[in-house]
Formats: C-alpha cells, sequence, structure tokens
C-alpha cells in the first residue's frame, strides 16, 4: 500500500462517528419505508428493472444496462430512465438529436449514442419520470431503471444489484469510512446478485466460498462477471486500432475506479501514463490542450491516447480538435462466468414474459 493509499484509508477511519450517523439515518428511511410509514413506495403494472448497487464507486452498473440493451432490445420495446448525474438541468428530459451530455448526464448520453433506437430518458425523480416516459413512448415494453436501487419511492419488479469482487458489500462499511450508500440488508431487496469484475480464472471452489459468505436468500439467483475488453475504436472516425505490447499510451479518464484498466494496460502494453480527473469530470479546452502536451512529451514512435467510452462522451464537444488526434475509446463489456450467460438472460425476459402473459389475461 502506497502512502496516499494508506493515508486516506486512516482519515476514513477518523470519520468512523459521521460513517455510524449515516447509518442510523439510512436505517431510519429505510424502516419507514418497510412499514409505509410517511414514506412509501409505488409500483407500476409495468415491467420495470431496476440496475443499481448499495455503494460508491465503480461496480460495473452502465455496462450491465448496456449488456440488457444489448440483449432486450432486438425483442422487446426498451428505454432507459436515469437520474442524469452531474448534468446542468433539471426534471424530466428525453434525449434527441440536440442533446448533449451537460443536459443528460454522460452515462444516458453514452446509452443514446450507442442505442440511438432506444428512448433515453432523464429525471430525478422517477415517480413523475415514469408516467411521463410512457406517455411519450406509448409502445414500450420495459423500463431499464439505471442506478435505482436506493431510489425506493418506485418499486421496481425486478431488482438486480451489483457488487465489485475486490470491494464486497459484506465486508464495507458506511460512508464516509467505508463506501456503502445503503445497508446491507437491503440486498434482501434484490432478485439477482452479481459479482462483477471477478478474475477471468476464478475457481469453482472460490465461487462456491463467496456463496456461502454472501448467504443468499432461496429467491435470489446470484452470478459473477468479468471484465471484457473490446478493440479501441477513434473517437470520431471510429475507425480501430488494437493495443499491442509496442505501444506507450497516455491514459486519460475520469471514472470512479479505473485499477482493473490500468492492470489491463499493464499486462498489453509496453507502458502506459496517466491523465487523472475526478468521476464525471467535466472537460475543458485547457484539459484537452493539456493531454496533447503530454502527449506530445512521450517521445516514442508507437503511442496512443486511449480513454473510458464514459469519458469519451464528455470529450465529443471538441470535435475539431479531435479529429487528427490519436484518441481511442476502449469499449468494456460484461462476460458472465460459468456459462450462465443463458441463465441470466432467460430470468430477464421470463421477468418481462410474465407481465405481457398477466396483461393479457
Amino acid at each position: 500500500m502506497n502512502f496516499n493509499a494508506f493515508f486516506l484509508k486512516s482519515f476514513r477511519v477518523l470519520l468512523l462517528p459521521f460513517a455510524v450517523l449515516y447509518g442510523a439515518i439510512v436505517f431510519i428511511r429505510n424502516r419507514l419505508y418497510d412499514k409505509g410509514i410517511i414514506l412509501q413506495e409505488t409500483s407500476f403494472n409495468f415491467p420495470l428493472i431496476c440496475v443499481g448497487n448499495i455503494a460508491v464507486g465503480g461496480t460495473g452498473k452502465s455496462p450491465m444496462v448496456e449488456y440488457l440493451l444489448n440483449q432486450l432490445q432486438p425483442k422487446y420495446k426498451i428505454a432507459t430512465l436515469s437520474r442524469g448525474y452531474k448534468r446542468k438541468t433539471k426534471g424530466y428530459a428525453l434525449a434527441n438529436e440536440q442533446t448533449t451530455a451537460l443536459e443528460i448526464g454522460d452515462e444516458p448520453m453514452q446509452f443514446y449514442l450507442k442505442f440511438p433506437d432506444v428512448p433515453v430518458a432523464v429525471g430525478e425523480e422517477r415517480l413523475v419520470a415514469i408516467p411521463q416516459l410512457l406517455h411519450d413512448v406509448p409502445d414500450l415494453q420495459a423500463i431499464i431503471l439505471d442506478d435505482a436501487f436506493q431510489h425506493r419511492a418506485v418499486k421496481a419488479g425486478l431488482n438486480i444489484v451489483l457488487t465489485e469482487y475486490n470491494n464486497l458489500y459484506i465486508y464495507d462499511f458506511f460512508l464516509p469510512t467505508g463506501d456503502l450508500r445503503d445497508e446491507w440488508r437491503s440486498v434482501k431487496r434484490a432478485d439477482i446478485i452479481i459479482i462483477t469484475k471477478c478474475p477471468n480464472d476464478l475457481s469453482v471452489e472460490k465461487k462456491q466460498k463467496l456463496l456461502r459468505n454472501l448467504h443468499p436468500l432461496p429467491k435470489q439467483q446470484v452470478y459473477f462477471t468479468t471484465i471484457e475488453y473490446g478493440t479501441p475504436y477513434h473517437i470520431s472516425q471510429h475507425t480501430e486500432r488494437p493495443i499491442t505490447e509496442k505501444d506507450e499510451v497516455l491514459l486519460v479518464c475520469g471514472i470512479a475506479n479505473p485499477k482493473p484498466l490500468k492492470d489491463y494496460l499493464l499486462q498489453i502494453a509496453a507502458t502506459y501514463y496517466q491523465k487523472n480527473y475526478t468521476d464525471h469530470h467535466i472537460f475543458t479546452i485547457d484539459d484537452l490542450r493539456e493531454i496533447v502536451e503530454k502527449f506530445k512529451s512521450i517521445d516514442v514512435p508507437q503511442k496512443m491516447i486511449l480513454t473510458t467510452e464514459k469519458d469519451a462522451v464528455r470529450l465529443t464537444k471538441f470535435k475539431q480538435e479531435l479529429v487528427d488526434l490519436p484518441l481511442y475509446v476502449l469499449p468494456i463489456r460484461h462476460q458472465f462466468l460459468f456459462n450462465e450467460a443463458a441463465l441470466f438472460e432467460s430470468a430477464i425476459e421470463h421477468f418481462i414474459g410474465n407481465f405481457s402473459n398477466k396483461n393479457n389475461t
């Protein structure tokens, strides 16, 4: 552990009283919802699939939403609804050709760009936004609620909770000492638990040990996924360029947890350099100039700039500046371990199908 990590960990321990207070507030809020006192959940007679977690940081929610869109879009009229974190607007909005990431947030913008036929909406009050989305797109067959597990005003029909392999919620604590924004027992509301960012060679023995530690309810399905990176593509020209062992890479990223990406680059590239930004950072022209200067200082013939899909959404506004810049975007997706992808996909489609069957009887 380096000094910065040690200092941060020690500092967070000193914040334990605030974490206990935060945990007490979360506990009271959840009990009020559980008993329907003051705070009440609303159900919709419509298939709502919630993808969320109980911790801050990158557990892979956006790639999971994209996984579901890839699976469901060919068969159903599906939409996504997000809060629109760090957008510059308020209220409900449905993405269109003129929409920018500043208006709806980077993750919803990413969904819209990658799935142009999928209605993408944002609204911090999901209870209000869902009826508006159903009004705007009356032939919808299901809605994916992005990062809505803590938004208990709406009771989704299917809850998918993600937890990271190296930071399982069962070993975590409340903010700010730990990363939890909700209590462990909330996971009991989940129908599906997915342990993400697992080693791709996770053994059956380790899987069984994790299952014993998690103690899932009999009704809950537990899956294990690992990260699968695709071939980088140019941010504006969309031509592909694989990373080779001779490449020196300038990594530009503003995401919650870049460690898996850095580990990946250590394996496949000659070396990498970093330009780190805070999660959901809004890039400025000065940032872009600094990136270019840093890239020019790498004095080797075979080099490239690499960024994530989330960051790319916030960089595409610099259209003219990016045309001739060797800035490539690295796609990412979930890969299910133990040949359980079909089982997971079947559970999702069974949920939607049950709603259709009920409404037709």
